[in-house]
């Protein structure tokens, strides 16, 4: 019995001298440094930021003067459940961290903030760590804001997430971090993808909240390591929804300095073999390749390489800052050009609505036959040989069979009704905004006029609505 407790003693000493030269490794280890990224995300200058003031001020009157009347009488929330606020139109770009569980998107934001050992920083660890959406702002101080009250601040971006219920809301947590990065960009860091994980498990519905992030992202990290390539049904959920955001999308395969050169590229060959079913374009999203944490390259690994990685993201993240005001006018443009497309199309159901319907009809069911087959009394070719309208952007003919299940045809006017003696016609004020206001808005910034020289008092915003019905 002595020699066996003389045995467990000389074991647990030798694993807590193991474990505190462990320890002492890793605090000791290398840091890496950080020139590169204040450099090429110019956080050391001081110069002052571009005064967009009068130009969000001009683009908020055109969205609820000229687009706004138009969704709201067509009931547009309805068909995309997405209601555009004031919050959301003077927001500041959001990059969206997206991957499976423990790959470092955590560790990422860290880095990319300069938070580790500081208070601020994200909890990371080997298992799934983030089980809630953290959105990072900036504020004078550190501050959390717990979900409800981020949901219930009409001048934050985040008020429509209230419509996914107080489960999801619990799970929502924003942060306030005084970091000159945060005063130009919102990070969101999102739970782990785990894909033996039931959504109903979850308790509200992951897909849904996520696809509302997706569609106000400017830029969207899909981050990977080499222990996590394979694709279940929750990841390819998700790149379902990532459809037309390619642009936007960066691939990122982190951890890479952990690998030989050999078992990268092997890495790197089956990370695009497990995506190319679920990326089925042309021209794939980037790949980047590099080792996001604060700890310097392991020694004999490609470090020019990555460093140059990186420095290619940081740029890219950079360039979606600079363009952070062309970016929010063509997003109000193409969500302008869907309302007036579902406005065309609404107007057309009706318009053959009451062509078909006789005194002896069945409304019920004339407007079923309608919708059942639209294209029998062509409903879409009607719209793209009549209006200026690409086919590709034409909405799925099934989800008007849910709209109008739950919005009558008879609650909807003409098109030719939606007119009024002083502030002229809702269709006609959408496209003037479509081919007028929003482009020279936008021209405006291309061309270095001053952006703050642009106000709604001095020039207006817009036309004034011309009286149709007096004579000339």
């Amino acid at each position: 019995m002595r020699t066996l407790a003389l045995f467990c003693c000389c074991m647990a000493s030798l694993l807590l001298s193991g474990k505190a030269e462990e320890t002492e490794d890793v605090s000791e280890a290398p840091v890496r440094d950080r020139s590169h990224i204040e450099e090429t995300l110019m956080l050391k200058e001081d110069k002052p930021a571009d005064d967009f003031s009068g130009v969000m001020q001009r683009l908020r009157k055109i969205y609820h003067s000229s687009i706004k009347p138009l969704e709201q009488s067509y009931k547009y929330n309805e068909l995309r459940q997405h209601e555009i606020t004031d919050g959301e139109i003077t927001s500041k770009p959001m990059v969206l961290f997206l991957g499976p569980w423990s790959v470092g998107k955590s560790t990422m934001i860290n880095y990319l903030l300069g938070l580790e050992d500081t208070r601020y920083q994200l909890y990371t660890g080997a298992e799934p760590t983030t089980s809630e959406f953290t959105v990072l702002m900036h504020g004078p101080k550190l501050k959390t804001i717990e979900g409800i009250v981020m949901a219930a601040d009409s001048a934050r971006s985040f008020s429509p997430l209230e419509k996914f219920g107080q489960n999801f809301l619990e799970k929502l947590i924003g942060i306030e971090v005084p970091h000159k990065l945060l005063e130009r960009v919102t990070f969101v860091d999102t739970p782990g993808i785990i894909e033996n994980r039931k959504q109903q498990e979850r308790g509200y519905p992951f897909n849904d909240v996520c696809q509302w992030f997706i569609d106000r992202a400017d830029l969207i990290f899909v981050v990977f390591d080499p222990t996590k390539l394979d694709v279940g049904l929750e990841l390819e959920m998700l790149f379902r929804q990532l459809k037309g955001r390619e642009s936007q999308i960066r691939i990122i395969l982190n951890k890479a300095d952990n690998l030989a050169t050999q078992m990268l590229m092997r890495v790197y060959g089956a990370l695009f073999w497990s995506l190319a079913p679920l990326i089925n374009v042309t021209e794939p999203p980037r790949v980047y390749v590099s080792s996001f944490w604060p700890q310097d390259y392991k020694p004999d690994t490609h470090r020019e390489l990555f460093l140059k990685e990186e420095i290619s993201l940081l740029e890219d993240l950079n360039q979606v800052i600079e363009n952070r005001m062309e970016n929010k006018i063509a997003f109000i443009r193409q969500h302008a050009i869907r309302v007036r497309i579902h406005a065309l199309l609404v107007d057309r159901y009706l318009q053959t609505y009451k062509d078909k319907m006789t005194f002896f009809s069945d409304g019920e069911l004339v407007f079923k036959d309608i919708v059942e087959d639209p294209d029998k009394f062509y409903i879409f070719k009607t719209i793209l040989a009549k209006t200026n309208v690409s086919k590709f952007d034409l909405p799925n003919r099934e989800a008007y069979k849910d709209f109008f299940g739950i919005n009558p045809i008879s609650s909807f006017k003409l098109l030719s009704q939606q007119c009024s003696y002083m502030g002229g016609c809702f269709l006609e004020k959408i496209e003037r905004a479509i081919t007028h206001e929003l482009p020279s808005l936008l021209g405006s910034i291309g061309l270095g006029k001053n952006p703050g020289a642009l106000n709604c008092d001095k020039t207006g915003c817009g036309e004034t609505p011309k009286n149709r019905y007096r004579k000339p």
